[in-house]
């Protein structure tokens, strides 16, 4: 990584965002957090559009820029292999990216209003409930993961050492409480959850620690 400090666009709310700032934490990479206010719709204006192709987060490291959360981890583990959050094993590797994307791509999109907005729309439109949808495919989602993390987890979700996993795990669990589902169901998720918050890394990486995080807000969020 070249001697120029990294910039993280970034909003404090946003889970993505979280799981690159816990990446980076851990790794001690030192970073400059530039927020994108997503209210007020900062990511499509003129001068955040031309970083990045409007979307939270964005990494410019080592003279590039880098979007989407899932590709920033990764080139972050490739560069910066220093405390690493992949297993040398392929076999744990791949379970490893397994429940990554069962995050990033099974869940995740469906609780963000950028990636679900028109389908809400369209089952409103037909007279369906979305936050019973929303709450059906969270929930969906995490019976998954709980069966999977019934064979790969040891103290977190894939053996004992901390992973790319648990780095999108916590942020996803935390962005899912506004949707009051019921954790006491996912046992084993619930667990790797609240060791996963005493650690440093992801403490750093919490919403109410950013700089963009509104002192008001700093009073809802546990």
């Amino acid at each position: 990584m070249s001697s120029e400090k990294p910039i993280l666009h970034s909003y404090f709310r946003s889970s993505c965002s979280w799981r690159v700032r816990t990446c980076l934490n851990w790794k001690e990479i030192d970073y400059e957090y530039c927020p994108v206010n997503l209210l007020e719709r900062a990511q499509k204006k003129e001068e955040y559009s031309e970083t990045n192709p409007k979307v939270v987060p964005a990494l410019k490291t080592d003279g590039i820029l880098l979007s989407q959360s899932v590709a920033i981890l990764e080139y972050l583990e490739e560069t910066q292999p220093e405390k690493p959050l992949l297993p040398k094993d392929p076999y744990k590797r791949a379970l490893v990216r397994s429940i990554v994307q069962a995050i990033a791509s099974d869940i995740q999109p469906l609780i963000q209003p950028l990636h679900y907005i028109k389908s809400l729309q369209y089952l409103e439109s037909i007279g369906g409930n979305k936050n019973e949808y929303i709450i059906y495919c969270i929930t969906h989602g995490f019976e998954g993961i709980e069966r999977q993390l019934a064979n790969t987890s040891g103290k977190y979700c894939v053996g004992d050492e901390v992973t790319l996993a648990d780095v999108c795990l916590l942020p996803q669990v935390y962005d899912t409480n506004r949707f009051g589902i019921d954790m006491t169901k996912f046992p084993l998720i619930q667990r790797i959850t609240n060791d996963l918050s005493e650690l440093d890394a992801f403490k750093k990486g919490h919403p109410q620690n950013q700089i963009d995080c509104p002192a008001e807000e700093k009073n809802k969020i546990s």
